[in-house]
């Protein structure tokens, strides 16, 4: 990566050059230490520029419609003067640096438009293949003065927690006749959602949409309230035809608000930012091990315990933490 300084990345997000703010998400996603180094730098000077965006994660199974929803709900986002960002968690990234959006054909209308930038977000990290970097990418996209952040799952299940942990609004899209109608329930994801969008409903199948909103408003009576006063919402529409999509952005609105209301929205960051320095921390102490040569040594003996099951692979892990800081 050809090297541009702190000051004009910097300058060049805050002025919308999708070019360089692309170079600065590569940025922060890179592995090389002296990327890192300056990634921090970087970090330090777009915060005061973060944190007025809304930030919507958006998950659902393989086939449910996720692409061709944020497109056209991006689409409408627009229309009504804000400024949106797509990032794509991709677990490809870390094994042959593919994409989940690859060339971005799958939302090509989006793609095309001044005031949207799309950008696939690996789930892998540079720390040991479990960290991603979408909460940095995120933070860059709002201070390039984006309104709406669409972080976009791949529907595997950790990459659901993950986005949920960084999100002002998880937002589930279901489509009818994809096996059990609750098997969200199954997957946890259910207690996480705030918003759920029964997608490709027609008038051929509104009947069966019906009956699957009616289920999964039964379930959602057993499950806990994430917010006080707030009923998760079971909304109707087709993604491709552009119906309920206007709803979909109201409801989004009101839970806003209602989080604004009951003082729970800056709380709620502030506890997914604790999360985050938690992260880093568990992340920082495994690479110094492994830089460190008498630390590795008893690192990869207690590994290797575990991959045999010499012993319990949690039992050797606290004996090598232990014995790290000399317990």
């Amino acid at each position: 990566m050809k090297t541009v300084s702190t000051k004009d990345l910097v300058k060049g997000i805050i002025s919308g050059d999708k070019r360089l703010l692309g170079k600065a998400i590569t940025l922060v996603e890179s592995k090389k230490p002296e990327h890192r180094i300056q990634a921090e730098e970087l970090l330090k000077e777009i915060l005061p520029l973060t944190g007025n965006s809304i930030r919507v994660g958006i998950t659902g199974v393989p086939g449910a419609g996720k692409s061709t929803f944020i497109e056209s709900f991006g689409k409408l986002a627009l229309s009504k003067g804000k400024k949106v960002a797509v990032l794509a968690i991709d677990p490809s990234s870390s094994l042959n640096k593919g994409s989940i959006l690859g060339d971005k054909t799958r939302m090509e209308e989006l793609a095309k438009e001044e005031n949207a930038f799309i950008r696939p977000s690996p789930s892998s990290g540079f720390l040991g293949g479990v960290a991603n970097t979408t909460f940095e990418t995120m933070l860059i996209c709002e201070a390039a003065g984006y309104d709406f952040i669409l972080i976009e799952t791949v529907g595997v299940g950790q990459s659901e927690v993950l986005v949920s942990d960084i999100t002002d609004v998880f937002l589930f899209l279901k489509i009818i006749g994809g096996g059990d109608e609750l098997q969200g329930i199954k997957r946890g994801i259910m207690e996480m959602v705030d918003l759920i969008f029964i997608n490709k409903v027609e008038d051929e199948n509104l009947n069966k949409a019906k009956n699957t909103k009616v289920e999964l408003m039964r379930a959602l009576h057993f499950m806990p309230s994430k917010e006080k006063d707030w009923k998760v919402p079971v909304l109707l529409g087709s993604a491709l035809n552009n119906k309920g999509l206007d709803e979909v952005y109201a409801r989004i609105d009101d839970f806003i608000q209602l989080k604004i209301k009951n003082q729970t929205f800056s709380e709620t960051r502030r506890k997914q930012q604790e999360k985050r320095f938690d992260y880093w921390v568990q992340e920082y102490i495994l690479q110094k091990t492994k830089e460190n040569q008498s630390t590795e040594t008893f690192y990869e003996l207690h590994k290797k315990n575990a991959s045999e099951l010499k012993a319990n692979p949690s039992s050797e892990a606290k004996i090598f933490v232990d014995r790290l800081f000399n317990k």
